[in-house]
C-alpha cells in the first residue's frame, strides 16, 4: 500500500497541471516586466526628457503600489473568488501594459506603473493561492515546476530588452506583455477552477486597512531610503502603523484585513519566519556580494556579471527538483540542508576576505548558495499553506507574502549597516569580513528555523 501511494504521488493530477499552466504566466509575465524595465530606465529617461531621480519612480511607484493593494488579497477573494480577482488582475496588467507604452511623459508612465503595479500586487498570492488549493500536499512538487519561468524570467528579460532598444523604441517594452496577457487571459477563463462555493461576504476592515497598507508603503520606502541616509522618519511611521495594525487585528479577530490567529499555530508562524529570513538571505546577498567583487576586491562590473550567472543557474536546476527530493526525504532535512549550503556559501567568502579572492572561491561559494537557496523556500512555503484549513489558504497566503516581502529590504539594511561600519577606514577586501558574518548571522537565524519544520509536509497540520 506505501509503495502504491508513493508511486501515486510522484506524478501531478491533471488538474494540477492545468492550474499551474495558466497561473505561472502572471508571474512570469510581472517578472520580465520588471526586469526590462530596471534594465531601460536610461533610455526611457532620455526620451521623455526627464531626469534620474524621476526615472527611478517607475520602478519605485510599481513596487509601493504593489505592497498597497497585497494586504486586500485575502478580503478581494472571500469577496469576488480566486478564479474572478485573477482574471481581472490580469487583464487590467494587461491595459496599464498599453497604458504605459502610449504614455509620452513621465508623470503618465508612472502613474499606469502605479495601476500596473496594483494589478501585479495579487498576481503572486493569486498564484499560490489557486495552486494550494488542487495541490495538497504535492505542492512543494507543483511550485517546484511553477518557480522555473520566473526563475528564467530575469535571464531572458535582458536580453530581450537589449533586442528591442535595439531595433524598436521602447513603448515596445511594454506591448510585449499584450499577446502573452490576452493569451493568459483566455486560458485562465477556460481552464480554472471556479469557487462559488468558497464566497464569502465578509465586512471591509476600513480601519485595518488604513493602518496596514500607508503602513507598508511608508516601511518598505523608508527602508529603502535608509540606505542613502535617508527616510528613518518613514521607517518609524511605518512601524507604528503596523503595530497599531497587530494590536487592531487581534481585537477584530477574524474580521480584520489578515486573520492573526494563523500565527497561533506555531508551524505556520515558523514558516513565515522562515520565509521572512529567506528573502532576507536573497537581497542581502545579491546586494553584499557584487559590491564585495567590485569595490573591495576592484573587479570590473563585467566580469561580475559573469561570475555571478552560476547561481542563477543553479537556482533553476535545483528548483524542479525540490517536489521529488522533498517527499524522499522530508521538508526539515531539506530546508536545514539548503540552509548549510548556503552557509558553507558565504564561508567561502568569509576566506576570501581575509586570504585574498579566487575564481574558484567566487564560483564555489556562488554556486552553493544558489543550490541552498533553491533549497529553502519551496518546501518552507509548502509546509506554511499545508498548516491551515483551506477555507483560510486566501488570508496565509496574503500573510506569508507580505512578511516575505519585509524580509528583502530589512536583511540588506542590516548588511548594508555592517558595510558602512566595516569601511569608514577604506573599502578594501578585509573590510567586508563583518559583513559576511554579518549575513552569516542571518544563516544561522535560518537555519535555527529550518530545525524547527515538520519532518515532511503531510505532518504539517
Amino acid at each position: 500500500m506505501a509503495a502504491n501511494t508513493g508511486k501515486s504521488e510522484a506524478k501531478l493530477n491533471p488538474a494540477v497541471l492545468r492550474v499551474i499552466a495558466v497561473v505561472l504566466l502572471g508571474p512570469f509575465m510581472a517578472q520580465m516586466d520588471s526586469t526590462v524595465v530596471n534594465v531601460s530606465l536610461s533610455a526611457i529617461r532620455d526620451d521623455l526628457h526627464s531626469s534620474t531621480e524621476s526615472a527611478q519612480w517607475i520602478v519605485s511607484a510599481y513596487l509601493l503600489a504593489l505592497a498597497l493593494v497585497l494586504p486586500l488579497n485575502g478580503w478581494l477573494v472571500d469577496r469576488l473568488g480566486a478564479k474572478r480577482l485573477y482574471v481581472g488582475c490580469f487583464t487590467l496588467f494587461t491595459v496599464t501594459s498599453m497604458a504605459c507604452g502610449v504614455a509620452r511623459s513621465m508623470p503618465a508612465l508612472v502613474a499606469a506603473r502605479i495601476l500596473q503595479g496594483m494589478a501585479g500586487g495579487l498576481l503572486a498570492p493569486l498564484t499560490q493561492l489557486m495552486m494550494a488549493r488542487v495541490a495538497g500536499k504535492q505542492m512543494a512538487r507543483a511550485l517546484g515546476y511553477a518557480v522555473v519561468p520566473v526563475l528564467v524570467a530575469p535571464i531572458l528579460g535582458p536580453v530581450i530588452a537589449g533586442a528591442i532598444l535595439k531595433y524598436a523604441s521602447w513603448p515596445w517594452l511594454f506591448y510585449v506583455n499584450l499577446p502573452i496577457g490576452v493569451l493568459a487571459v483566455a486560458l485562465a477563463v477556460r481552464l480554472l477552477p471556479a469557487d462559488r462555493h468558497l464566497l464569502e461576504r465578509r465586512p471591509f476592515d476600513v480601519a485595518g486597512f488604513l493602518l496596514i497598507s500607508p503602513g507598508l508603503v511608508a516601511l518598505l520606502y523608508g527602508l529603502e531610503q535608509v540606505t542613502h541616509g535617508r527616510g528613518l522618519g518613514l521607517v518609524v511611521v511605518g512601524a507604528a502603523f503596523l503595530t497599531g495594525f497587530v494590536v487592531h487585528a487581534r481585537r477584530a479577530g477574524s474580521s480584520a484585513l489578515i486573520d492573526l490567529k494563523l500565527f497561533e499555530s506555531g508551524l505556520f508562524a515558523n514558516a513565515a519566519v522562515m520565509q521572512f529570513l529567506s528573502n532576507g538571505m536573497l537581497y542581502a546577498t545579491q546586494f553584499l556580494v557584487p559590491l564585495y567583487l567590485i569595490t573591495g576586491a576592484g573587479l570590473s562590473p563585467e566580469r561580475v556579471g559573469w561570475l555571478l550567472a552560476p547561481a542563477g543557474v543553479a537556482m533553476i536546476f535545483v528548483y524542479p527538483l525540490m517536489g521529488f527530493v522533498t517527499d524522499r526525504f522530508g521538508c526539515r532535512a531539506v530546508v536545514a540542508s539548503g540552509v548549510a549550503l548556503t552557509v558553507l556559501g558565504t564561508l567561502s567568502f568569509v576566506w576570501m576576505a581575509q586570504r585574498g579572492i579566487t575564481t574558484a572561491g567566487v564560483e564555489i561559494g556562488l554556486l552553493l548558495r544558489g543550490a541552498g537557496q533553491g533549497a529553502i523556500g519551496i518546501p518552507t512555503i509548502s509546509a506554511a499553506y499545508a498548516s491551515v484549513p483551506k477555507e483560510k489558504l486566501s488570508f496565509a497566503t496574503t500573510a506569508v507574502n507580505i512578511v516575505q516581502r519585509l524580509g528583502g529590504p530589512v536583511a540588506t539594511i542590516a548588511v548594508a549597516i555592517a558595510v558602512t561600519i566595516a569601511t569608514r577606514r577604506g573599502a578594501d577586501a578585509r573590510a567586508f569580513l563583518l559583513p559576511f558574518l554579518a549575513l552569516m548571522s542571518i544563516q544561522l537565524l535560518a537555519f535555527g528555523c529550518a530545525v524547527r519544520l515538520p519532518v515532511r509536509i503531510g505532518d504539517a497540520r
